[in-house]
């Protein structure tokens, strides 16, 4: 008796790593985010990865540091947006009509709109934690804040009329990506419109 619950015990065992195995050829990863756990392939995030790199999203959403060849992501807070902590001070509104202004990071910026902040586009809650792919798709095709219906568009300099036109398969790799970024808890503060501005 002994000698046959062994022997079932072992079969149990070697049925579970075989279907281990075949589910791991199949390369998916769950990455966990601040409030839902999604199933992306390595290959998908891996991609998507890519396309924020070339895409610039760095450029506006991640916070900088200063180096010898000038502002380098800050890759503690990478893509995390404009950094609540940090106050624009007053800009001179007159001169709106000509110019545009931005913060020492590249995470704000001042033009005839207001004042615009870039989003938190990591998993934590305060980012894009609990978003679900088609939020994230209404934003990018629509330019709707947070991807909500009824919501503010999303301001410059975002070019969302630019990234509208990428494919729903990049827009999901896209999107897997930041799904498996490192949370990072930063409330960006609220646009401000230019009639709200001093």
């Amino acid at each position: 008796m002994k000698k046959i619950t062994i022997m079932a015990a072992a079969i149990i065992v070697i049925t579970g790593a075989t279907i281990a195995v075949s589910c791991n050829s199949n390369a998916e990863v769950k990455t966990t985010a601040a409030f839902n756990t999604t199933d992306f392939t390595p290959e998908q995030i891996k991609h998507g990865e890519y396309l924020v790199t070339i895409m610039g999203c760095d450029d506006c959403h991640s916070p900088k540091v200063f180096g010898p060849q000038g502002p380098e992501v800050d890759m503690s807070r990478r893509l995390s947006g404009h950094p609540s902590e940090i106050n624009i001070p007053d800009a001179d509104t007159s001169q709106l009509k000509s110019w545009m202004l931005f913060a020492h990071d590249l995470t704000a910026y001042v033009g005839p709109w207001g004042t615009s902040f870039s989003a938190n586009l990591t998993s934590d809650a305060t980012g894009i934690g609990n978003w679900k792919f088609e939020q994230f798709k209404k934003a990018i095709r629509e330019g709707k804040y947070k991807g909500l219906d009824g919501s503010r568009p999303l301001m410059p300099p975002m070019p969302w009329q630019q990234y509208k036109n990428v494919s729903d398969e990049d827009l999901r790799d896209i999107f897997a990506f930041l799904k498996s970024v490192k949370p990072v808890k930063n409330l960006v503060p609220a646009y401000i419109p230019v009639t709200a501005m001093k």
